[in-house]
């Protein structure tokens, strides 16, 4: 299979554990197997590989969630980068253009198009690699995978087949219908349209050409910002005249806000968190290093993080997404490429953060202009590169880095510090990242992973 992942969002539905760079798909929520706890990007990888462990899989995501994903995956699939955020035909548009241009999949192969985020079970990724065989037939320009409904839900759209066959042409389209309309509908043998969709690669770049005017993946990439935000649904499905819909009548979950993150987490509570025996139906998650003690709590949900706590009855805990779009709150815990990065205190002119690095990995050569920056060793050990100069690093450590010096840190073991920034400017926009021609003294020979 050739999938592309879509993975985007705003990660504002399910606050405080998600915010603009950790949206819901990198919360680690649900147990795999061995009583882990993995995201659900994590969760999709593992099934994805194994159904068909030959699966090549190509992530399209926003700027700002590179450094989750590589931090979660690290470097087992390719990342397509949006230069900004847009709807999903400009970002499938881009990624099928990455896949030419850039790893030479040909235009009759066939593409599978899926959200980052349902919870299923394995049978419906194999069920995603029966599209590959229907796109191979030819029958259609384009293939759906629609879901059996098991109720009438307001919030999904619809797709009505013209039959109840397992694959059938698709009659219309109905996007987000009430509750009597929605259950007339199923009466009918509509599907809920899942997000999945299967074509061949050169059908949908002649789509993408039709309707913007680019050479190729590079000029794609530089005229983002001017394309228009639209839905691949209203693009292309909505409008493409040869379509068919397989049906899939497994267990599916968009995990998309607390009541649902609540139906599908097997555990009542996760982190440090006390329930007396008055408590019912109370579920509560706790990123924070502090105890949580709920007393005859009933049918409530409570979420605590570095970004804010919620606490809220199961009922209005869906929605939460206007009353976060009014806070001006900064982020306060990001996953990096390299490990986390968690604010423990903010003011004018300082900020004070722990960084947690994983063994081998290590931070880009960058300097700051407007602020001074000091390292405290609280852990493992590493290697500070400060102008070309390296020196090893243990607990109890202290390096200085002063404005316009290059700096970088290498993890040779788990390695957890705490960083003070001083200055006059300690926004994220305050970093020059220097490039391998711009090292001196054999840096660049020493460590070339710097760069």
């Amino acid at each position: 299979m050739n999938i592309i992942l879509l993975s985007g969002g705003s990660g504002k539905r399910l606050w405080p554990l998600s915010n603009d760079v950790r949206s819901k798909q990198f919360l680690r929520l649900f147990k795999n197997e061995d009583g882990v706890y993995e995201s659900m990007i994590q969760r999709v990888y593992r099934q994805i590989m194994s159904v068909d462990k030959d699966a090549k899989i190509t992530i399209a995501t926003s700027r700002s969630q590179v450094s989750a994903v590589k931090n979660q995956l690290h470097d087992k699939l390719s990342i397509c980068v949006e230069p900004c955020r847009k709807d999903t035909f400009p970002a499938i548009a881009l990624a099928a253009s990455y896949l030419k241009d850039n790893l030479n999949a040909l235009e009759d192969e066939c593409i599978i198009v899926c959200p980052v985020d349902p919870y299923v079970e394995d049978n419906y990724y194999e069920a995603i690699g029966q599209l590959e065989s229907l796109v191979a037939q030819k029958t259609a320009n384009l293939t759906l995978m629609g879901i059996e409904p098991t109720y009438p839900n307001e919030k999904y759209g619809y797709i009505l087949p013209e039959d109840l066959g397992h694959v059938s042409r698709v009659k219309k389209f109905k996007e987000k219908p009430s509750s009597q309309l929605a259950e007339s509908y199923i009466r009918q043998g509509a599907l809920w349209n899942s997000g999945v969709f299967a074509f061949r690669l050169g059908y949908l770049l002649e789509k993408a050409h039709n309707m913007i005017e680019f050479s190729d993946y590079w000029d794609l990439y530089k005229r983002y910002e001017t394309l228009e935000s639209i839905s691949f649904d209203y693009a292309v499905v909505e409008n493409e005249k040869s379509i068919q819909v397989m049906r899939y009548a497994g267990a599916w979950k968009d995990v998309g806000n607390w009541s649902m993150v609540a139906q599908t987490m097997k555990e009542m509570t996760k982190g440090k968190v006390i329930l007396n025996e008055e408590c019912i139906n109370t579920q509560v998650i706790n990123e924070l290093n502090l105890p949580i003690l709920c007393m005859g709590c009933k049918d409530m949900f409570i979420a605590a993080s570095s970004d804010g706590i919620l606490i809220s009855d199961k009922t209005s805990s869906d929605n939460v997404k206007p009353f976060v779009e009014k806070m001006d709150s900064d982020i306060s815990f990001a996953e990096k490429s390299w490990g986390t990065y968690s604010v423990l205190d903010m003011r004018p002119g300082s900020m004070t953060v722990k960084i947690e690095m994983q063994k081998g990995k290590r931070m880009k050569y960058h300097s700051h202009q407007c602020r001074n920056e000091i390292w405290t060793i609280l852990s493992g050990k590493g290697r500070v590169i400060v102008d070309d100069a390296e020196q090893t690093v243990h607990p109890g450590d202290v390096v200085t880095i002063l404005s316009g010096c290059r700096h970088a840190i290498i993890a040779d073991e788990e390695l957890s510090l705490i960083e003070i920034q001083v200055g006059s400017d300690i926004r994220k926009s305050d970093k020059k990242i220097y490039g391998q021609k711009e090292m001196g003294h054999g840096l660049s020979e020493r460590i070339p992973a710097l760069v």
